[in-house]
Order: C-alpha cells, then structure tokens, then sequence
C-alpha cells in the first residue's frame, strides 16, 4: 500500500458548482474526525464537506460520508476512488459549494469521483514501510564510529544532540531494527544500547 507524503488540494467546477478537493495524512480514526471537523468549521458556508478516509497497516479502518448528499453518491464515489488507488493513512475531503443547478444522482457520483481523482492525480505518495523510532546517548569517542555503521541504513528525521554524551535519535524501517541494534552494540562494545520507542 502507498501513503500520502503531504497535504494536497484541487478545484473542479461542475454546472457552476465548486468541489474543492483535500487530501491529509493521517495515522488514525481520531485524526481523520478532527480533520473533518477542522473541514465542517473552515467550510462552515458551504453546501457539503464529504469525507473518505483509510488508515491502517492493510487499510484496514476506513469510513464515509454524503454529509446531506444523496445516500451513495458522493462519500462511496470518493472512497471507491481512494480503494482503487490502494493508499492508506489519508482523509480525503470534498467541499461542495452549491452553483445553482442540481446535478441528478448520476452527475453527483460523477462529479465526487471525478473531484477525488483529480487531487489523487496530483498527489504526492510513496510505499508504506512500517518505521519504527529509536535513540541512543554515546560517548564522543565511540559516537563517529556509530555514526558511519548507522550511515548505512535508511534512516529519516535523524537528529543530533551534543551534550555530556551525544544524543542520537532518528526513524528506521521495522525491518532493521535488530540489525541496527546488534552493530550499535558491537561498534560500541556494548557501551552503548539502543532504546526503541
């Protein structure tokens, strides 16, 4: 499965009506509510925000919502969007601001299907790796050693800490934890242990 990297919106206009779409990462169930209530307060004038989210490892929690739309023809048409794209760990919202005309249940599935598309279209993802934080403190004379084993691994969000000791945390693929931990103890001999949080 694929995950949003950043946050991502577009615009359609359909018979005078504007579906504004968004896209926000998420982790979890309450994250996908406030997001949504954010979206209900910023969009407070606007005829609808419909909403589709996934999260979850597999995708598996997920949920919708017509928010006063028809039943079935625009948090199903979005949601069926986010499924065949196969990602998890997103919100999509669509804002509906009401031009005039009434679509009909066939032009509103089209018109929310279309609006999801179009803004997954122009999104930023990459493959979900389950990651997994760590940290460590070393003595400096041992800390440059570390620090070229360590460079070898696919490491985010390092960050360095130059106190007494040196202090040292960073993300890391699930899959690398143990192999990571054995060379910082090895390269270290033992001085140093690393604590996964």
């Amino acid at each position: 499965m694929d995950i949003l990297l950043e946050y991502c919106a577009t615009e359609i206009i359909v018979k005078k009506s504007r579906f504004i779409a968004e896209l926000f990462p998420i982790e979890t169930q309450a994250e996908a509510r406030d997001v949504l209530k954010n979206q209900k307060q910023k969009y407070a004038d606007a005829a609808h925000v419909v909403h589709a989210f996934v999260c979850g490892l597999e995708g598996q929690i997920s949920g919708m919502s017509d928010d006063g739309e028809p039943s079935g023809t625009a948090g199903r048409p979005a949601y069926d969007v986010l499924k065949g794209r196969n990602l998890t760990n997103l919100i999509l919202t669509i804002t509906r601001y009401f031009g005039g005309t009434l679509l009909g249940t066939g032009g509103l599935v089209k018109a929310y299907g279309d609006a999801a598309r179009e803004v997954l279209d122009k999104a930023k993802t990459e493959r979900y790796i389950p990651k997994i934080s760590f940290c460590f403190k070393a003595p400096y004379e041992v800390y440059e050693g570390i620090k070229r084993s360590i460079a070898l691994f696919p490491l985010t969000n390092a960050k360095e800490e130059f106190l007494e000791r040196v202090g040292f945390q960073a993300e890391i693929p699930l899959e690398h934890k143990e192999n990571l931990s054995a060379i910082i103890k090895d390269v270290s001999k033992a001085m140093v242990t690393v604590e996964f949080l």
